[in-house]
């Protein structure tokens, strides 16, 4: 898969790419991601990207000039994304659907917004991970990566993992434990020390709908209309 994020601040990726699953899966080369200085493509003596908004009120808004140009040299065939709270919402299914796309392009969204012709003319898609502000798009575009890239092939060393992590069909995951068997006074389930695999995987999955139902009622609802098939 081939990312390429487009952003104001590309420092801010410099780490992130470098740890953990994902940049040992970059390392592999099982997941290309360039990161884009958007200021590159400004035609000012100071790099300049924003503007004040048409019509008045706060803030900056992010000009359609620099990415008009870096949109053209850089889009290619990638399916693009903007990050902004006005989005739909990013989810597993959003995730899963992502994920069969060969090659993605992640405009960082900053300030008030983005000039809207951005949107008409190069964005497949906006998307917001959540109804809050943060105060750049970056926080979401590396939140979109990493989630997306875990269904590349080789990212996981695991993959049958994947099937059994939160929102995998409607649940959240059950509970874990690991040694020691006990820690003060607070004991692991007999049945996960059972070796019995069929219970095991039966208190799981009960441990799932009572966990969902406890945190999550909006996401337990769901599961419930969906196993009557409503």
């Amino acid at each position: 898969m081939i990312v390429r994020i487009i952003t104001l601040f590309p420092e801010f990726f410099d780490s992130p790419l470098r740890s953990g699953l994902l940049g040992k899966a970059i390392d592999k080369g099982i997941v290309s991601v360039e990161v884009i200085n958007l200021r590159d493509y400004a035609n000012t003596k100071f790099r300049r990207c924003d503007d004040s908004p048409y019509g008045g009120g706060s803030g900056m808004v992010l000009m359609a000039e620099p990415l008009f140009r870096c949109l053209e040299e850089k889009k290619g065939d990638a399916f693009t994304l903007l990050t902004t709270p006005a989005g739909v919402p990013f989810d597993q299914e959003l995730v899963k659907k992502l994920h069969e796309k060969k090659e993605l392009c992640i405009i960082c969204g900053h300030y008030e917004g983005v000039d809207e012709r951005v949107s008409e003319r190069y964005v497949d898609s906006e998307v917001s991970i959540g109804d809050y502000v943060l105060s750049g798009g970056e926080y979401a575009a590396l939140v979109m990566l990493d989630a997306v890239a875990r269904y590349v092939p080789e990212f996981m060393s695991n993959s049958e993992s994947l099937d059994e992590e939160s929102f995998e069909d409607g649940l959240l995951e059950y509970p874990h434990y690991t040694r020691p068997a006990e820690i003060e006074g607070m004991k692991v389930p007999d049945v996960l020390l059972s070796g019995n695999h069929a219970d095991i995987k039966a208190w799981r999955h009960e441990k799932r709908i009572e966990k969902t139902k406890r945190i999550r009622p909006d996401l337990y609802k769901r599961f419930c209309e969906q196993s009557r098939g409503e």
